[in-house]
């Protein structure tokens, strides 16, 4: 069982992939690599992240450095659970460049109502931070989710009807 992920460690793979990338490219950090580089977690069990579009030798480099820093990689992001937001890309946030290789935090809006959707009590008290944080809002959740409802038909596995319950039940409680 490997470590927990800390924002070191996070700052280490940056650097790593970054020198073993051969080509340009972009990595998106969704979840508990975001929650502890922005810093309202100290650690994560794993670094979800999101090649768009793939750095060359990114592949090659993930399966490396998975043993060599001791740490979790899972390819994940918002936009495999849940309909991706128009824009997303644009409101991701900028945090380095390492090598040829740019880093972001995936767009945070998206990242909430991902972690809305799926409603664990850690997702539900990471949105809370987001809040906190003004890293998305309220009103924007309400109307990332209006613009999302028509294609969740895409996404059988999600129950639309109880996703916008969570979702109003979530802002109703903020309120």
């Amino acid at each position: 069982m490997r470590q927990a992920t800390d924002a070191a460690k996070v700052d280490a793979f940056m650097t790593a992939l970054g020198r073993r990338a051969s080509g340009p490219g972009r990595v998106y950090f969704t979840g508990g690599a975001s929650a502890v580089l922005v810093g309202w977690r100290n650690s994560t069990a794993d670094i979800d992240l999101k090649l768009e579009p793939e750095p060359a030798g990114a592949f090659e480099a993930l399966a490396q450095l998975k043993d060599e820093l001791d740490i979790n990689i899972e390819l994940a992001a918002p936009d495999q659970f849940i309909p991706p937001l128009n824009a997303w890309q644009e409101r991701s946030q900028f945090i380095t460049v390492r090598g040829a290789v740019e880093y972001f935090h995936y767009d945070f809006l998206s990242q909430a109502l991902s972690k809305l959707e799926r409603g664990h009590n850690r997702d539900l008290e990471d949105v809370r931070q987001m809040l906190l944080l003004n890293l998305t809002t309220t009103k924007e959740l309400e109307n990332g989710f209006a613009a999302m409802d028509a294609a969740l038909l895409r996404y059988p596995a999600v129950d639309a009807r109880a996703f916008r319950a969570k979702v109003e039940a979530f802002i109703g409680a903020q309120r």
